[in-house]
Formats: structure tokens, sequence, C-alpha cells
């Protein structure tokens, strides 16, 4: 399997970030926190055992809490200077989360399957892990995910240097996504995206936010060669030139998508048979029905 991420350098990442707690860095999750609870409390049924995978800062398991749809949750991270003493902890490595098999009713994932270099057996493990009729709820960061970053790095390396290493992480399509869930066994998939736009003075706030979230570069094959801040300035350039507003403030575009999916159970609902429907959509339309030529 191909390794696109140094694992370990993900892990120091996250880490790294956690220890620095730069204020108000984690706004990413405090808004995909929000997003999953509130997708969590319209649904009818409770869930007795819950767990976050790799959620950082426990920000989705408490409003996974609060919903009031949870009876108990245990929060899954790398290292165990991520606990914060609000809910349990257990310590596996982000690829190996370490589930037993149909021993929950929800997993959460926020935020961290596009770290992983198996993702189909992420998902997998996350499928196995849920009961019948378990949930799976999963914030996911999608492609059109940092493209004005990526386009001006990519445009001062070709300009200074005539080459390109990857300097922004690779993001799945909303369609690959959904392919996944279909792929691990999830019954009821459903996929949908946001867009969130941020706004910054430079892009160099902008860099130091990524840093703050743990974003930096993890790719395993990315360039170990210094760049001068040359290169860095003529990105910041670019990325003026093309992505700001008429108060000179850039913006960067984080597009996450939000995926369900369920354990299959006997009492889900089953599509119907192809031919089976008792009523014409014709007659419901007050048209014409014209057969297709064979």
């Amino acid at each position: 399997m191909e390794q696109v991420f140094d694992a370990r350098r993900v892990e120091a990442n996250r880490l790294k970030a956690w220890r620095a707690a730069k204020p108000g860095a984690d706004f990413l999750l405090d808004i995909v926190a929000e997003e999953i609870a509130d997708r969590l409390a319209v649904v009818e049924r409770q869930f007795d055992e819950a767990v976050e995978l790799h959620g950082v800062t426990g920000a989705v398991a408490r409003a996974a809490l609060a919903t009031g749809k949870v009876g108990a949750i245990t929060r899954v991270e790398s290292d165990a200077a991520f606990a914060d003493g609000t809910v349990p902890n257990q310590v596996a490595p982000l690829e190996l989360p370490g589930l037993e098999d149909q021993s929950l009713n929800l997993v959460l994932s926020p935020l961290v399957a596009h770290l992983t270099n198996d993702t189909p057996g992420y998902f997998i493990q996350a499928r196995r892990a849920l009961k019948p009729d378990g949930l799976f709820l999963a914030a996911i960061p999608g492609s059109g995910t940092l493209a004005e970053l990526r386009e001006c790095l990519l445009a001062a390396e070709t300009e200074l240097y005539g080459g390109v290493s990857p300097r922004v992480i690779p993001f799945a399509d909303v369609r690959d996504i959904g392919g996944l869930l279909q792929r691990a066994g999830f019954a009821l998939p459903v996929v949908d995206q946001e867009n969130y736009t941020v706004r910054y003075d430079t892009l160099f706030e902008l860099m130091a936010d990524l840093r703050a979230m743990g974003m930096a570069n993890p790719i395993a094959d990315r360039s170990k060669k210094p760049v001068s801040r040359a290169f860095f300035l003529r990105a910041a350039e670019l990325y003026a030139e093309r992505f700001s507003d008429t108060d000179d403030r850039i913006r960067a575009t984080f597009s996450i998508v939000y995926v369900s999916g369920w354990a299959p159970h006997e009492s889900q609902q089953k599509p119907l048979k192809p031919g089976s429907a008792k009523a014409r959509l014709a007659d419901a339309l007050n048209t014409e029905e014209y057969k297709l030529k064979r």
C-alpha cells in the first residue's frame, strides 16, 4: 500500500499543535462539533456506547454528550497528553484505533480520516466496531480545501525553481468519499459538503493557523530541501493578487464533507426492486408516457 503520509509526522504535528494551544486555532473543530451535534440531535434514537476518534480537543465528544442522545463516550487519541479529564480516554494509533467488533452504537470521526494512508481500511474498522444499526458520523476535509494556497505555492515554486513538490496534502472528492462508505459496507450512506471561507491578513497568518491546527505538511515524499524566504514572499504576493477582497484581506476555503452511514440491520429500509412500483410516474406528473425503443 502506498504511504502518502508520514504517520510519525502526522502524530508529531498534531501533538505539537495541542501543546502549543494557540487560542482560536481550533475553530474548525468547533464548527464540526456543532454540525455533528446538530445532525445527531435529529436522529430518533439513543446511543448507549460511543467513541470519538482522534478529535484532539474533545469538542465533538462534549457536543455529542450535550445532545442527550449519547449515554457514554470514550475518546481515542494517539497520545495520553490529549486527555482532558472530561471523558474516558484510551491511546491507539490513528490508523488502527483498536475498536472491538460490534462494541459500539456510535463512532464519531472529526477531521482525521483525510490523514490515513488506508482510508478504506479505516472506514471498514469503524463499520465493524458498530453493533447492527449503529451509526458512523465523520467530518472530512474534501477537495477544494486550501485550493487557493495550493495554487499560489505551486505558481511561486514553478516561477522561482522551475519545478514543484507537494506542499498541500491531497483531499478526496465528495463522490469518492461516498464510494468508500459503500465499499466499507455501510447502509444508507449520506454525504454532503459545506464550504467555509476564512479570511486572513496575509498568507503568513494562514500558514501559522495551519501549523496551530496540526496541519503542517506530513506528505511522505515532501521535499526536504529548505526554500528561501523569497519563495514565501512571492507566494504571498500571488495570493494577495488572486484571492484578496476589497479590504486586501485574503480568502482561504475549507470544504468539509459530512458523512453518515449505518451498520446494516434487518429493520432498515431497503431499495425497491426495479419494476416493483405500483403507480406510474407519468400519472403522477399528468403527462404521457413514451416507451423507449429497444
